[in-house]
């Protein structure tokens, strides 16, 4: 095999705050020969997700391992297999693993899933990945909606957000959404068909729109932001519903701890069940959510967008660009040409 370098893209520095270029470092490492039983696999698409802030904080900072100062992050990514000296790959394998932020890697195959593309190679990385899987088990066996009620969903034309407002349509429930942009609002009505959607930065009162929206209160809030959206949603909450909170993207940079909803006491008040939950603890749901998403796809009933950068050095940028609500849909980075 010809001598081969890699790009990676290290941590340099902590960020204390929103993250900025500086926090970053590419550099070019050289890429081993796969020895008996490795695989030596090409990247190219890679995922940028919010959780990864949480991992660039010291200590337990997220419900995964930090990452380390100097080393290379990592992350979902899609490859190709071009050499193998493990039977249970073969050259022009396409691969799932979590070594994202590099252009090669040398691998056991440990935690390296080989996949028989369904949809676009990418579509792996977003909703027939992770995000999906995350929409599909938060929805579905956490939240337990059912037909004929009513969801809210914020961060709702993201890579989770999205695929919950539609898997809300497809289970016969009518869905409000909120979104940063008046593009995505666009995007949430005519394509993902949503009920009722607004613009939260054009609005000072979250509430007033919860009520319009909603004048018989809310079963279900998917919650992907935290803050004044999930004050406003304890607010407007019907008895007994529930609140599967999957992440809190408005708190992720705050440089001191934000003060908690002042009304948690509606929790009690309407016997509302909050849960958080991870992805994680929901892989056995995956052979199922495989194969309803495949079906709603080839139906027509599941849509969806992304954002895509080119380069593996614009990795940051892409990241970054999640907190400036920069993306619709998956956020996702195009390393190599399939």
């Amino acid at each position: 095999m010809p001598d081969r370098t890699s790009r990676e893209i290290r941590l340099k520095s902590r960020p204390t705050g929103m993250p900025a270029p500086e926090h970053f470092e590419l550099v070019e490492v050289p890429v081993p020969s796969p020895e008996e039983g490795q695989i030596l696999v090409r990247n190219l698409w890679m995922s940028v997700d919010p959780y990864m802030r949480g991992r660039m904080k010291a200590g337990r900072g997220s419900y995964v391992e930090p990452f380390e100062v100097g080393q290379t992050l990592e992350g979902g990514a899609i490859g190709e297999v071009v050499e193998s000296r493990n039977p249970a790959f073969k050259p022009g394998d396409h691969v799932l693993s979590m070594m994202g932020w590099r252009d090669w890697w040398v691998s056991d195959g440990t935690g390296v899933t080989r996949i028989e593309p369904a949809a676009p190679l990418q579509s792996y990385l977003g909703v027939l990945g992770m995000p999906g899987l995350t929409a599909y088990a938060g929805l579905l066996r956490v939240a337990e909606f059912k037909s004929g009620e009513t969801l809210f969903v914020s961060g709702a034309a993201g890579a989770v957000g999205s695929v919950v407002c539609q898997l809300g349509k497809i289970k016969g429930g009518r869905v409000i959404a909120s979104a940063g942009s008046d593009e995505k609002i666009a995007w949430l009505r005519e394509e993902a068909g949503v009920d009722y959607a607004f613009n939260y930065k054009r609005t000072d009162n979250l509430l007033a729109e919860l009520r319009r929206a909603a004048p018989d209160g809310l079963d279900v809030y998917f919650d992907n932001v935290g803050g004044d959206h999930l004050d406003a949603a304890l607010r407007h909450m019907k008895v007994f519903g529930r609140i599967p909170v999957c992440g809190m993207i408005s708190r992720y940079n705050a440089e001191t701890p934000p003060p908690g909803p002042a009304n948690l006491f509606m929790v009690i008040v309407r016997r509302v069940r909050l849960q958080g939950f991870l992805v994680h603890d929901h892989k056995d749901l995956l052979p199922q959510f495989r194969a309803d998403m495949t079906r709603w796809i080839a139906e027509g009933r599941m849509k969806w967008r992304e954002t895509i950068i080119e380069g593996l050095e614009n990795a940051p940028r892409a990241f970054i660009g999640l907190f400036h609500g920069e993306n619709i849909g998956k956020m996702l980075v195009r390393i190599a040409p399939a």
